[in-house]
């Protein structure tokens, strides 16, 4: 997925987690068992403040608190999918305060990194 690529080169961007890079833990797996690697992916920036500048800022990509529909979406799990885990369940699952989750939907890839380039500078 050109954004997810596209994420790893950004240096607020810390980390990308997405099922279609070779690093991945499940790559071989899903490499196997699908016709693709689907359109979620995980990143982490470098602070609290850019995670929520994000969230405050994007204007193509709508902030909501799933991830299913057309169009892309982007939630902060420690907030959302993921406020009832307790602090060691967090740790143990990757989820901090710098954590984003996107589900690309059917909008333009031009049009989504521009959206973020836009945010993340």
């Amino acid at each position: 997925i050109e954004i997810a690529k596209w994420l790893k080169e950004q240096d607020i961007v810390k980390k990308v987690v997405y099922p279609g890079f070779k690093e991945h833990p499940g790559y071989e797996i899903i490499k196997k068992q699908a016709r693709g690697f689907g359109s979620i992916l995980t990143f982490e920036v470098d602070s609290k403040e850019k995670a929520y500048h994000i969230l405050e800022n994007v204007k193509l990509i709508q902030f909501a608190e799933s991830l299913g529909g057309t169009e892309t979406l982007i939630t902060y799990p420690i907030t959302q999918t993921h406020a009832d885990l307790s602090k060691e369940e967090l740790d143990r699952n990757g989820i901090t305060d710098r954590i984003l989750r996107l589900s690309v939907g059917i909008e333009g890839a031009e049009d989504l990194i521009a959206d973020l380039e836009a945010v993340l500078k």
